[in-house]
């Protein structure tokens, strides 16, 4: 994959969002699941940079944490033992969804609010579709601690969805005059 200048600094920034974001705006306690705003940058990334830049940008995020640079948002925060923990499928699910919302946003091709919202909640259902069997599977076939289904949507989904939504609105909000700038970056023809 080749890339200009402008498209590695602009991946470039959304990981060092997604970087911060992960490790140093969490809230919400200690539980399995962290709540965070990666959901937030992850579908901005997607829906500002497309597809293929956004996906990009969230899979150096996990390459950087996996080598282990703490940027993620529980104990250890990095290292290739996040691969063991139920909560990594999220990980790889928000590359999933920036590619999903970014996709789906060029094909819509409108710079409106309804349109950036729309490829976020496709976003959001890549980015649960992944986290939540690769938590299933996790604790139950790797870790053996039998939880079942419902288990899983009350600690994974339930909390969450709410506030993912939120941050989807607050992303598509923000998207349509940042989206004019992002153009102007890039090169044209």
């Amino acid at each position: 994959m080749k890339l200009t200048v402008r498209e590695m600094s602009l991946v470039s920034m959304f990981t060092a969002l997604a970087c911060a974001g992960g490790l140093i705006l969490r809230f919400g306690g200690d539980g399995m699941v962290p709540f965070s705003i990666l959901p937030f940058i992850t579908l901005l990334s997607g829906i500002l940079l497309g597809g293929r830049l956004g996906a990009l940008s969230l899979a150096l995020y996990l390459f950087i944490g996996l080598t282990g640079v703490p940027v993620f948002a529980t104990p250890p925060f990095g290292g290739p033992a996040y691969f063991i923990k139920p909560t990594a499928g999220f990980l790889f699910g928000f590359i999933g969804a920036a590619y999903a919302a970014g996709k789906t946003a060029e094909k819509i091709g409108k710079n409106t609010v309804w349109a950036y919202m729309s490829a976020s909640v496709i976003g959001l259902v890549v980015l649960y579709l992944i986290g939540l069997p690769y938590l299933y599977l996790t604790m139950n076939y790797y870790l053996g601690k039998a939880i079942g289904i419902w288990a899983v949507l009350k600690v994974a989904f339930l909390p969450f969805i709410g506030f993912d939504l939120i941050k989807a609105g607050v992303a598509s909000v923000i998207a349509v005059p940042v989206a004019k700038q992002v153009r102007l970056m890039r090169p044209t023809g």
